[in-house]
């Protein structure tokens, strides 16, 4: 049950009483200025090491905060359009850039919904939809769009996935491999060095896509 239907906010040690129940652990911890986040690194079936930050604002929102990308560098209408439709394709989760232009995605669980399971899901959410997404976003993260070999590892966020496995339904279903084979990998990033050439902003210079500023740091 969660702990607001109990009449009690949550608290840091409840956050970290569910990490524990779930088997991550944090990288850090940080406290400042009633705001208390954890820094993890997690993989998921595809995707292997992303950055996540939790933050809880116990009289708003526990926030699951993916660094989805380094930063993009300029404007780029082409990188903005993106953003734009993976929000509409993944309505339970938003994309937006942080003030240094890095895209980022986050997942909000209410303080009246928030509980172990609750912050289970929007992990597993992220990871899932970083797994759909590992080869669109691949110009954003590895020089020349190549996905590294992943073959030898095992996925630290693997029982996480299979845990919330109906919860998640559909965004598992294109992340069944459960790595990415070398060859195939940089075939499979396309023509992200093409995009990166085609990829510059028209005249127009677009709006922003701001984070929301309650969770930036």
């Amino acid at each position: 049950m969660p702990l607001a239907d109990q009449g009690a906010r949550v608290r840091p040690a409840d956050v970290e009483h569910w990490l524990d129940e779930l088997g991550l652990r944090p990288e850090a911890r940080t406290d400042r200025e009633g705001v208390t986040s954890w820094d993890l690194r997690l993989d998921g079936r595809r995707r292997f090491d992303v950055p996540i930050t939790l933050f809880l604002d116990p009289a708003l929102a526990l926030i699951v905060w993916v660094h989805f990308a380094p930063p993009i560098g300029d404007a780029f209408r082409k990188s903005y359009r993106k953003l734009l439709r993976w929000n509409d394709e993944y309505p339970f989760a938003k994309f937006s850039l942080a003030e240094d232009e890095r895209p980022i995605l986050t997942v909000e669980i209410g303080p009246d919904r928030a509980d172990r399971d609750e912050l289970g899901i929007a992990i597993g959410r992220a990871l899932a939809i970083a797994d759909r997404l590992l080869e669109e976003s691949a110009g954003w993260l590895w020089i020349g769009g190549r996905i590294p070999d992943t073959s030898g590892r095992t996925s630290r966020g693997a029982a996480l996935l299979e845990r919330y496995r109906d919860e998640l339904g559909e965004l598992l279903e294109d992340g069944a491999a459960a790595a990415i084979a070398p060859d195939a990998a940089g075939d499979r990033a396309g023509d992200s060095a093409g995009a990166r050439a085609g990829d510059r902003p028209d005249d127009a210079e677009p709006t922003p896509l701001l984070a929301p500023s309650t969770a930036d740091r």
